[in-house]
């Protein structure tokens, strides 16, 4: 077997192992394409012969250090150890690259970020953008790509290289359930919308009698009305539709939230079935159909690209949205408004990344991957945008003005006022773009939401081993279906609102910043490094060490102070809820935040009863005895591999700035 990797170099993992036949090295894992490695091929006799001997010896090596409380521990490592061998795989590696797909690529890229990029400069928020791309999402991406597949652990069990921590994963997890909830709801508004544009008449494009005067049709006008009208400050009748007849929505909920709505509700059951249905045998049923929901949305954004285009006034439309605007570049909001975007949309830190990985087989290519889907989430985006302006030029040009943002609202309804008002305004079979687009949001809606439920059940199943898949499922489907049921009464976008703020998006950007320093700091930007090496046979450049050092956390950091200087209490468009509900908001955020104390209490404990406080709580942030790649084999090799680096690095300097260099670019 060659020793050395693609780049030429021996790799450290060969060097001093006992055994050269089955050595850690990128091509020993490539597959064969039968779903069996190489290396298994080669070692397979061999490994089921010495495998307990392995077991047993590793075990014996960390009493000799460790004592017997450590031994203790070791043994429970290989009992994890051997359930990550029974861990799930994906079928092929495209799966796992078909899946991060759907799973990124999502509403935000559709409807959010052309809207957000109007608001920001236009063409000049691009650059913003892409520079916040290259700092936080790119490397963030990757790092948890690397965490999950070199641990072949879920989004609260990566934690076990620095167990102090552990209750980032399980604060992440809080974040995405509530994530979970209000999407699927959104899926069944949307699931709405689909069904009815297969009506003769669009039942949004027109005004009802009890909207009064003031409901504009969103219908195409005699250009005499419009003129005629121009003064009078007038709601189409797609916004009426939306908070009157799809939503029922209240004024406010200070006399309650309401009672569901049945249609809704029967939408929500499609689309929790749908979303159960995929998931029924985890990533073997998900990988399968990650193929449909990672690949269809761009044939129907291909099918409104070329007709967009081809509409009269649709170029002025695509010039406004690339159009810069240069003194935007100055505003901190710009940069605020790509942070979050990039943040969202690449859905990272939320532990999606880390549990998609997990099941990818040892020595996979991800830094191909994540080059990838962070490539093609940016270029989706674009073409949302150039797809959307290119329409909306054309109803410029429909109703002879200029001024493209005249003639589209932003805000939360997006979706479901501005897109529906300006479908309904073609003349010509405007029920076939509506079906499209409508078709395509819920495919994309459907890839992100079994995501974000495949970390809840994989959490729950690397908890519960014995439980069954689809037990778990369905769990999570009544429980997600259930909670789901608040989102569509009368007063559910109200606490929508609420939940996504202090339930979601504060919590996971706190999260994150603490996700980043535990990762960069406490187990090490230069530990990462080697693992990587180990598992890749790849250098890691001095780009992604800078990244996970120092820029991406300072950034993270700032975008938090920013937020918070410029704190306005939560409204809902213009109601401003109870005192009481602003309590119950912001004991939610520190209820996720908080997770990080309740788990470093146990793992503090956990550490051996002989030991004083202070070490105690100094060895809970040091990482698990069991830590490392899953298999029994190469986890052994990569304990001798690290002895060997650690031994190189005995006699280096320890000043405080020798550290923090030799932590980056070590």
């Amino acid at each position: 077997m060659d020793q050395s990797n693609n780049n030429g170099y021996l790799n450290p993992a060969y060097v001093g192992s006992p055994n050269a036949s089955t050595i850690s090295i990128p091509g020993a894992y490539k597959s064969n394409g039968n779903g069996a490695t190489n290396s298994e091929i080669a070692t397979a006799k061999e490994l089921a012969n010495s495998r307990k001997a392995s077991a047993a010896r590793a075990g014996a090596e960390e009493q000799e250090k460790q004592g017997e409380a450590a031994g203790a521990e070791a043994g429970a490592g290989e009992e994890d150890a051997e359930q990550g061998v029974k861990r799930d795989g994906w079928n092929n590696d495209i799966e796992f690259l078909m899946s991060c797909i759907a799973l990124s690529v999502g509403l935000g890229n559709v409807w959010r970020f052309p809207f957000i990029a109007l608001e920001n400069g236009g063409g000049a928020f691009l650059i913003p953008y892409l520079i916040v791309l290259i700092l936080v999402g790119k490397p963030v991406y990757y790092l948890e790509m690397l965490l999950g597949q070199f641990s072949s652990r879920g989004s609260v069990k990566v934690y076990d290289c620095v167990p102090i921590m552990r209750g980032i994963g399980y604060g992440q997890v809080l974040a995405t359930g509530i994530v979970t909830t209000y999407y699927a709801t959104l899926m069944a508004i949307t699931l709405r919308y689909f069904v009815e544009s297969f009506y003769p008449t669009l039942p949004w494009s027109y005004c009802r009698e009890e909207w009064g005067p003031n409901c504009l049709d969103s219908a195409p006008q005699p250009v005499s009305d419009v003129i005629g009208t121009a003064t009078t400050v007038r709601t189409t009748s797609a916004e009426y539709y939306f908070t009157h007849i799809v939503l029922r929505e209240k004024a406010s909920i200070d006399d309650g939230i309401g009672y569901p709505s049945w249609v809704l509700a029967v939408g929500l059951a499609v689309s929790w079935t749908i979303i159960a249905a995929i998931m029924f045998k985890g990533v073997k049923s998900s990988g399968k159909a990650s193929y449909f929901l990672a690949l269809f949305p761009y044939v129907i954004m291909i099918i409104l690209l070329v007709r967009a285009l081809t509409l009269p006034g649709a170029s002025d439309g695509v010039l406004y949205f690339l159009k810069p605007q240069w003194h935007k570049l100055l505003e901190p909001q710009v940069w605020y408004a790509a942070v979050t975007q990039v943040f969202f949309s690449l859905a990272i830190c939320f532990g999606n990344i880390v549990m998609y990985s997990s099941y990818n087989r040892f020595g996979h290519n991800i830094y191909r991957d994540a080059n990838i889907v962070t490539t093609l989430d940016t270029f989706t985006s674009l073409l949302s945008g150039i797809i959307i302006f290119g329409i909306l030029g054309n109803l410029a040009y429909e109703n002879n003005t200029s001024d493209i943002s005249s003639v589209v609202n932003g805000g939360p309804g997006l979706a479901f006022i501005s897109y529906p008002d300006a479908i309904a305004k073609f003349k010509v079979v405007p029920q076939v773009f509506s079906v499209l687009f409508f078709l395509m949001l819920f495919v994309l809606g459907i890839g992100s939401n079994v995501g974000m439920v495949s970390v809840l059940t994989t959490v729950l199943k690397d908890q519960f081993v014995k439980i069954k898949q689809w037990h778990i499922v369905i769990f999570i489907t009544i429980i997600g279906y259930s909670l789901g049921l608040l989102y569509i009464t009368p007063g559910g976008q109200f606490v929508l609102n609420l939940l996504d703020f202090f339930g979601a998006t504060f919590v996971a950007l706190v999260l994150a910043i603490f996700e980043l320093l535990a990762i960069g700091w406490v187990y090490g930007v230069k530990r990462v490094c080697r693992d990587v090496e180990f598992m890749l046979g790849r250098k890691t450049s001095i780009y992604y060490r800078l990244c996970w050092g120092f820029i991406t956390p300072l950034v993270m950091f700032v975008i938090l102070v920013y937020m918070l200087v410029l704190y306005e209490p939560l409204k809902y468009k213009d109601y401003t809820y109870q005192s009481g509900v602003y309590v119950f908001g912001w004991c939610l955020s520190a209820f996720g935040v908080g997770q990080l104390l309740f788990w470093a209490i146990p793992a503090v404990r956990s550490q051996p009863a002989e030991l004083s406080l202070c070490r105690r709580i100094l060895k809970a942030f040091e990482p698990t005895s069991s830590w490392g790649p899953a298999d029994p084999a190469t986890h052994k090799r990569y304990r001798l591999y690290m002895e060997q680096a650690n031994d190189s690095t005995m006699f280096q300097r320890t000043g405080i700035w020798h550290k923090i260099y030799d932590n980056v670019f070590g």
